[in-house]
């Protein structure tokens, strides 16, 4: 299922992966790809997996262009391969996760890892979170390996059960002998929604550290300084939910939702978020 145009010389590449389809809070995983492709230096992409019979296509939908204006052309889904350099060879692996046959799908693109010599892969998603929007943006790990998971650090270890198509895929690389680990931003679940800026700068920054690729991340300073601006802006119009997102801040809101504050009337969780979403949708 996974085609070749031309496979790429590459020096000892790691391999970087956001599959959607699953939690990505913030489109955080998928938002860092964006920025990685745009940035990378000689990127091609190489390879694709497409999605035509393995993906739900009423869930994933093709899209459809206008060329020269009158002709209609559709784009079919696709999970594709670029590869690049960002001061070290990069394999971006991103799109839509299939919706059947992941087994199959993994074994082709860990063959394909094997084929290029990654001699790492990392995942990059976001996660809805009990955090406030005015401190950095924590990011925790996954690893495949004791030893790894000590060098990266900071460690998610309080999940278990359903799963995206990425985690198996970080399983299956490691079950093949090539280290894999899982980089999660910690998005602030009121505006795990939308798009957040200072959560796809935390991926890269945190990606650079443990894998050494290079991405410029000045034009994300500016976006996340306007991001947090119209957050607060929506704050200033809700005091309820910006007594809830302080209590947040000074530890005393839990998983119970708005009763740990002890604050009636404040909105839930989902309430919280439909009411900042919307704004930050209207602006």
């Amino acid at each position: 299922m996974l085609e070749i145009e031309k496979w790429p010389e590459l020096d000892q590449p790691v391999l970087v992966i956001a599959l959607s389809g699953w939690v990505d809070a913030g489109l955080a995983g998928a938002g860092a790809t964006a920025v990685l492709a745009g940035q990378l230096e000689a990127a091609r992409r190489f390879g694709r997996v497409p999605l035509d019979d393995l993906a739900d296509l009423q869930q994933t939908r093709p899209t459809v262009e206008l060329v020269d204006g009158a002709t209609r052309r559709i784009t079919w889904p696709s999970v594709d391969l670029v590869a690049g350099r960002a001061e070290r060879d990069v394999v971006l692996c991103t799109g839509p996760e299939p919706s059947v046959r992941w087994r199959g799908f993994t074994e082709e693109l860990v063959g394909a890892a094997k084929r290029l010599d990654v001699t790492t892969a990392v995942t990059l998603a976001g996660m809805p979170a009990i955090v406030s929007h005015r401190r950095p943006v924590p990011v925790l790990a996954t690893a495949t390996n004791p030893s790894l998971a000590q060098e990266v650090g900071a460690r998610r270890t309080d999940y278990s059960g359903p799963t995206g198509a990425q985690t198996v895929l970080q399983v299956a690389l490691a079950e093949a002998g090539i280290p894999a680990l899982g980089l999660w931003a910690q998005v602030p679940h009121y505006v795990s929604g939308n798009p957040s800026p200072p959560a796809i700068r935390a991926l890269l920054e945190r990606l650079r550290g443990v894998a050494g690729v290079a991405a410029d991340l000045a034009p994300l300073d500016a976006q996340a300084d306007e991001y947090a601006a119209r957050v607060e802006e929506g704050l200033a119009d809700r005091p309820d939910v910006a007594e809830l997102v302080e209590a947040i801040e000074s530890g005393d809101a839990g998983d119970d939702g708005p009763g740990d504050v002890g604050v009636e009337d404040v909105p839930s969780g989902d309430e919280l978020a439909s009411e900042i979403e919307r704004f930050l949708r209207d602006q």
